[in-house]
């Protein structure tokens, strides 16, 4: 049995669990339902010893999780199908939890056929889809054969196939007797695997009852009428004081509101009425679920078309976010949001490029002969020992890591300094041909061709 007494998470000025208190019994399949932002995962976090509590505490069997010394024979837990090793094969993986737990090894291969991946037990979990690496993962929780047994997401990823073996996995490991708790944001499974149900939002505690109670209380009940004497018998409720509301769903029927089966009943036989349908209806666990968390949802997304169905009762205001229903639709994105550019279509005429300085032909092929085929130190072009020893040219000397001219173990070629001077001086014959190529070219640019300062060391041009 899983027991928490007050707890309470805090990161920061962020409260993510509000004094939550709650008992997962065992021999039924607990549901644990929230919004996006609910706290959810920090709670499951919690009961694992993943993170410790603000306040309160939270206790697996009568003492916390993280004091048991096999943990998987204790409760097991799926919160992240790919919290594996993707260079391991599926079989190593769960086998080096078995090993950690004192789990035997044939064990191993129960579980892998157990979720029907005994084909692929000798392959790379990396390489897994996200149905499969969802397998591995439920593997990794029944391999101790615990008593207790926490989900998050478990149908995530699985086919119907996978969805419906969960689904009668779970339900038989409860009639066994071991605590289910499971998450999930799929209503619709929940509705037909959970026998209990633990609602929060915004890390304070909604609800904590039956899944028939939690639906019957909270739902708008309705009785579904079907008759081939429809008029007389609607003027006949509508004179007992009920609402009558043709039903979409079915041709010929309707809908009766404040008037239980058993008085329809009453009254169609009083009168000779034949009845084809008469059966009680309640609103899905979903309507129910918006409904009560209609005040916790955080992270809330706007629709064009108005609120999801079920929302509110009829005629209730839709939620912040949501426009009104009949009202504009969505036009753009709200102030001061930017939208985002859209690329040009296809054959639309590009914009002109940017005009560019002229230049003298012989100046252009002067500086390309000084660009490809001056001289270059000799030891630019070494093996670098650093990165996976590759060659790579640089305009640095590898090992004094100083710029052409500057090396201190050697004198460069065209230097005039000494070995070890930080001043070099270049090759005046350098300097007389740049100057010599500047004075044969003409240039048109306003700033004219670059100046003899802008010339290297060594006699390398830039």
């Amino acid at each position: 049995m899983i027991e928490a007494r007050g707890l309470t998470k805090r990161y920061g000025n962020k409260l993510a669990v509000d004094q939550l208190s709650f008992q997962v019994r065992p021999g039924s399949v607990t549901g644990f339902l929230g919004p996006n932002g609910a706290g959810k995962s920090t709670t499951m976090r919690m009961i694992l010893g993943l993170d410790t509590p603000t306040g309160g505490n939270v206790t697996v069997n009568g003492r916390p999780y993280d004091h048991v010394q096999a943990p998987l024979r204790e409760m097991g837990a799926l919160l992240d199908a790919k919290a594996m090793h993707g260079g391991r094969t599926a079989y190593n993986h769960l086998l080096c939890l078995a090993q950690s737990n004192g789990i035997p090894n044939r064990r191993v291969d129960e579980v892998l056929g157990m979720v029907g991946l005994t084909q692929v037990a000798k392959k790379r979990a990396g390489g897994f889809s996200l149905g499969m690496g969802q397998r591995l993962g439920i593997a990794s929780a029944l391999l101790g054969d615990p008593g207790i047994l926490m989900f998050d997401e478990p149908v995530n990823g699985l086919d119907p196939e996978g969805i419906l073996w969960i689904r009668n996995l779970m339900k038989q490991l409860a009639s066994e007797g071991r605590t289910v708790f499971v998450s999930s944001h799929l209503m619709s499974e929940m509705e037909v695997t959970a026998d209990h149900l633990i609602v929060i939002g915004q890390g304070r505690m909604i609800a904590d009852t039956s899944m028939r109670d939690f639906i019957e209380t909270n739902s708008q009940s309705f009785t579904v009428v079907r008759s081939p004497q429809a008029e007389k018998l609607n003027a006949l409720l509508q004179g007992k004081g009920a609402t009558v509301t043709p039903d979409q769903a079915v041709a010929g029927s309707f809908r009766v509101h404040e008037l239980s089966p058993v008085v329809i009943g009453d009254l169609a036989a009083e009168h000779g009425i034949a009845l084809h349908e008469l059966s009680p209806r309640f609103d899905s666990l979903e309507e129910v679920y918006m409904r009560m968390t209609q005040h916790s949802v955080e992270y809330r997304a706007g629709l064009p078309g108005g609120p999801p169905p079920g929302w509110g009762p009829p005629g209730a205001a839709p939620p912040p976010g949501y426009p009104q229903q009949g009202g504009p639709q969505f036009a753009g994105p709200p102030p001061g949001m930017r939208s985002r550019a859209r690329p040009a279509p296809r054959g639309a005429r590009r914009p002109a490029p940017r005009p560019r300085p002229c230049r003298d032909p012989t100046e252009a092929r002067a500086e390309r002969w000084h660009r490809t085929l001056r001289p270059r130190c000799p030891r630019a072009r070494r093996t670098c020992s650093r990165r996976a020893n590759r060659p790579r040219r640089t305009s640095t000397c590898t090992r004094s890591r100083r710029r052409f001219g500057r090396c201190r173990r050697s004198r460069c070629p065209g230097s005039t300094s000494r070995p070890g001077s930080r001043r070099v001086t270049p090759h005046r014959s350098a300097v007389t041909s740049a100057a010599a190529t500047r004075a044969s070219a003409g240039c048109c640019c306003p700033s004219g061709p670059r100046s003899a300062r802008s010339a290297r060391p060594c006699g390398l041009w830039p």
